[in-house]
């Protein structure tokens, strides 16, 4: 709190009385003034000036990574029929690669108002300032906000697959049987999701 008390009394003279008041605030701050004014004489010029200042600057620096990595390989066996009278049948089993991706980033800023949560207050009194005189009051509020917000979000996704069949083989039978080898195949999927809100 800030209090000016002025006071002068004079008697047919020039009395020039005057309070400035200045005041810089960021988010939050508060200021009261306080100025009385009395028996400052006729002719007398009284000038009170208070300036209320608020300023934000609100800075949001984000930044995010997300890196997935997936390596997979599958063989599947061989099939043989070999050396038989009568050949029967042989069959490997499949190979295969299932991969999935789910990638999910929330950013989320809050922002300040300007002069949040301030308080300014001025109270100016002036009293018996005698005939003629010039008496002014000048408030002046002043809230600033400037709000910066730099994001960045990497999403980074690698798969590596590999799926083969083995070999099917049928020899050397006096009736030849059959051999089959499985299937190989792969399977990826991946599904990313930002969301930013400033």
């Amino acid at each position: 709190m800030t209090r000016i008390k002025l006071s002068k009394a004079t008697a047919g003279t020039l009395a020039t009385l005057g309070a400035a008041v200045a005041l810089a605030g960021v988010a939050g701050a508060s200021s009261n003034t306080t100025a009385t004014l009395t028996d400052t004489g006729p002719y007398s010029s009284n000038h009170v000036k208070t300036i209320n200042k608020s300023y934000v600057h609100w800075t949001n620096n984000n930044h995010a990574s997300v890196g997935n990595s997936n390596s997979q390989s599958a063989n599947s066996g061989s099939a043989s029929v070999t050396g038989n009278t009568n050949g029967g049948s042989a069959k490997s089993g499949d190979a295969k690669n299932t991969n999935s991706f789910a990638t999910s980033v929330s950013v989320k800023n809050s922002s300040p108002t300007a002069a949040a949560g301030a308080s300014n207050t001025t109270k100016v009194t002036m009293d018996t300032t005698g005939p003629n005189s010039d008496n002014m009051v000048l408030t002046v509020n002043k809230n600033s906000l400037h709000v910066e917000n730099n994001n960045c979000i990497t999403v980074e996704n690698s798969n590596s697959q590999s799926a083969s069949s083995g070999s099917a083989t049928v020899s050397g039978n006096t009736n030849g049987g059959s051999a089959t080898t499985g299937a190989a195949s792969n399977t990826s999927s991946s599904s990313t999701t930002v969301s930013i809100s400033n």
